[in-house]
């Protein structure tokens, strides 16, 4: 018995099936939630005219609905505006320099011996030709008086030559000597004659090393840390030297120039324009020096694309250190009477680059092509599209298309849309007696006649009506015709209990209770005439 009445077990294609038709509820619930919340929006007019249009489809005496409540329009988008201008903009190439010393020199010394002594401080300001450390100089002294001695001495050989030769060539002209022997005596001449210049010649040397004994500043500049104590054994040969002079002033800024601004500076540079420049601190903020253009040079880097290029600067104050990195603008030229907006007024699209121009008299914006043109900071140039004086939209562009409406900071708040209509009415009921200017109260009585005859006898149907009408009459007498939404016609007009008009809602408002009253007294009346006749 168990055996025949317990279920059969269920089968693979059975959990199949029911996992199917669960994945289907859930996606039947899914659609369903989302045409709820994705469900148009009823018109203007609000949920009472829908439902006065179907009042006024269905026909018959029945009352159409009520009207609804107007629904607001869209809403204007609040931007910020700028007004195009007229400006002289200046046409700069920014870039990051190095800067480097005009010139640089190692101090050497030429001769090799001790340093005896040291006439310069770490990083002190030194002149051309200033002596700033001395060698022991006394084995330059020998050397120098050992050729001098040597000069004096064939001087003397070279002057008794001299006057021995002159006697040969007496006795020759007496012919009382050989004439080889004259021609012995002037050679001996010639031969002191190149000694004495040997014996000058070595005598300078020994004299212009005694005075390398003297180590010299080549150059003007700052001296840096010294590179040898005194009392060492210095020569020609150390690489370091013993110290180093960097000229400071003037001083250069090497910077790299992109290869596709290479023309315009060479335009300017043809022109004979003198080209400023000028050097920042990292931040672009604090200006160190102002100098000029001074050198381009002849080939491009191929690894980098860039020419280097050269600027000099007085620097008078010292401001620029070797080695140290600044940010270099030098001016090319200037632009005359460029049209210029904010930087923010400028959007881009697939088309290419436009602006919001405002029209301020209707508070809607348009679409404007634009070329752009040279840029700063915070503005930028428009070269085609737009004129001076006219207002862009600087702040709120992202909500805007072309005819959109908006709201300036200073202009007041407006309402929304107009109000929605009223209820419809049947075929035969309110909504047909509202187009021939019935009154509403007319049109309430009107259903309650042919409500009489279910159950009451033919003489009371023509009594039952009488007192319905002039009841319902009075309820809407002061109410206007249906058909006129949210505005004042004829001589009725809602006031306070002080006399002031009403807002526009509130009248409304008003005229809806009255008619909902008159339509809800019309039909409760009629059931209650015919109770009674019978």
């Amino acid at each position: 018995m168990d055996a025949l009445t317990s279920p059969p077990p269920r089968t693979r294609r059975t959990k199949i099936i029911g996992s199917m038709i669960a994945v289907l509820a859930m996606v039947a619930l899914g659609v369903l939630a989302w045409y709820l919340t994705h469900k148009p929006k009823e018109g203007a007019a609000g949920p009472g005219g829908a439902r006065a249009a179907q009042g006024a489809r269905a026909g018959g005496g029945g009352g159409g609905g009520g009207g609804g409540r107007g629904g607001r329009g869209a809403l204007a988008t609040t931007v910020g505006v700028a007004t195009a201008e007229l400006a002289d903009i200046p046409v700069s190439l920014d870039a990051l320099g190095t800067v480097t010393a005009a010139a640089t020199a190692t101090v050497r010394p030429q001769v090799a011996g001790i340093l005896q002594k040291i006439n310069f401080a770490e990083g002190q300001l030194v002149k051309a030709g200033q002596v700033m450390a001395t060698i022991d100089p006394r084995s330059f002294e020998m050397a120098l008086l050992q050729a001098s001695g040597a000069r004096q001495r064939n001087e003397a050989q070279l002057a008794s030559a001299r006057v021995t030769l002159e006697r040969f060539r007496t006795l020759l002209a007496q012919d009382s000597i050989a004439r080889q022997e004259v021609d012995t005596q002037a050679a001996l001449v010639k031969q002191l004659e190149g000694s004495i210049m040997t014996d000058r010649a070595a005598e300078g040397i020994a004299r212009l090393n005694l005075s390398y004994t003297q180590i010299k500043a080549p150059i003007t500049g700052r001296v840096g840390l010294r590179v040898v104590d005194m009392g060492n054994l210095v020569g020609s040969g150390d690489a370091n030297g013993i110290a180093v002079i960097t000229q400071l002033s003037p001083i250069d800024v090497e910077f790299a120039v992109p290869q596709e601004r290479v023309p315009d500076m060479q335009a300017s540079i043809r022109g004979g324009a003198s080209l400023p420049a000028t050097a920042f601190d990292r931040t672009r903020t604090v200006p160190l020096a102002t100098g000029k253009f001074a050198a381009l040079d002849n080939q491009v880097d191929v690894q980098t694309g860039t020419v280097r290029a050269k600027a000099r600067f007085a620097n008078v104050d010292q401001s620029l250190f070797p080695s140290q990195f600044v940010n270099l603008r030098l001016d090319l030229r200037t632009i005359k009477g460029a049209v210029m907006v904010p930087v923010t007024a400028l959007r881009n699209s697939s088309t290419g680059d436009f602006v919001y121009v405002l029209n301020a008299a209707e508070r809607t914006v348009a679409v404007r092509p634009v070329t752009r043109g040279i840029g700063t900071v915070d503005k930028v140039e428009l070269r085609t599209g737009l004129k001076a004086g006219e207002q862009v939209i600087t702040e709120g562009a992202d909500r805007l298309k072309d005819g959109a409406k908006v709201t300036l900071p200073g202009d007041k708040p407006q309402m929304g849309g107009a109000g929605g209509g009223r209820g419809g009415r049947g075929g035969a009921g309110r909504g047909a007696r509202a187009a021939e200017g019935v009154p509403a109260g007319a049109t309430a009585a009107a259903p309650a006649a042919p409500a009489a005859p279910a159950s009451a006898p033919a003489p009371a149907q023509a009594t039952a009506p009488t007192p319905a009408a002039p009841a319902a009459a009075p309820v809407d007498a002061a109410a206007p015709p249906a058909g006129r939404a949210g505005r004042h016609e004829g001589g009725w007009q809602g006031r306070a209990r002080d006399g002031t008009p009403l807002p526009e809602e509130q009248q409304r408002a008003r005229r809806e209770r009255r008619e909902r009253r008159a339509a809800e007294g019309g039909q409760a009346r009629a059931p209650r005439e015919g109770t009674e006749q019978q």
